[in-house]
């Protein structure tokens, strides 16, 4: 069987909105055939979570949780589209999992898209200057200071990182997967973190 590239990974998430880990293993399952993935991630639901994010969602819970120690605190809001969804225990636990996921890991941001500009223009600022150092052409500075803010994401924006419970899926991935099982839009929308002796976040 021909080796799955990235390339194919990038097109079917287009074609789908389903995540990276649920592409690459729709690809495997359908021997590299296009097609046949996309009718497999359709049949487990996958591909239509994705017309579904957007939709109005206002209902949900807001989760506290307080890790052992009680020196770091979360509060999480995440919201669905109906009080029947909020009450299941699928959503119940994928609240929970994203408060301890704060806790653990402490992102900055929601998603890229949170980052405020000012900040970004910073990081880019300090990376090319780093990069220079390098003393290599402007073309592969360029490409070594993209790198470092796709980093930057991974590690500061919570629908980028990797899930603590298994680092082989990441968050957004996760929540697409909820999306799908239970057929209503999700949002994170927002968080608090407190640290004992620091501020919140």
């Amino acid at each position: 069987m021909a080796e799955i590239t990235a390339e194919m990974v990038k097109n079917l998430r287009e074609r789908t909105g389903a995540g990276i880990m649920q592409c690459k293993s729709a690809l495997v399952e359908a021997g590299n055939d296009f097609d046949k993935a996309v009718d497999i991630l359709r049949k487990r639901g996958i591909a239509s979570a994705a017309k579904k994010i957007g939709r109005s969602a206002v209902e949900g819970i807001i989760e506290s949780y307080i890790h052992a120690g009680s020196k770091i605190g979360v509060m999480v809001e995440i919201n669905c589209e109906t009080d029947f969804v909020a009450r299941t225990q699928d959503f119940k636990n994928f609240v929970k999992d994203i408060a301890m996921q704060i806790a653990a890991t402490n992102p900055l941001y929601i998603d890229r898209e949170s980052v405020p500009i000012g900040v970004l223009e910073k990081e880019r600022e300090i990376y090319a200057e780093q990069s220079k150092a390098s003393g290599k052409p402007s073309a592969v500075i360029e490409k070594m200071v993209q790198g470092k803010i796709e980093k930057f994401f991974k590690e500061t924006c919570l629908i980028e990182q990797s899930y603590i419970r298994d680092p082989n899926v990441v968050i957004g991935d996760l929540l697409k997967s909820l999306i799908a099982k239970v057929g209503e839009n999700i949002v994170i929308r927002r968080f608090t973190r407190y640290q004992l002796g620091g501020t919140a976040k």
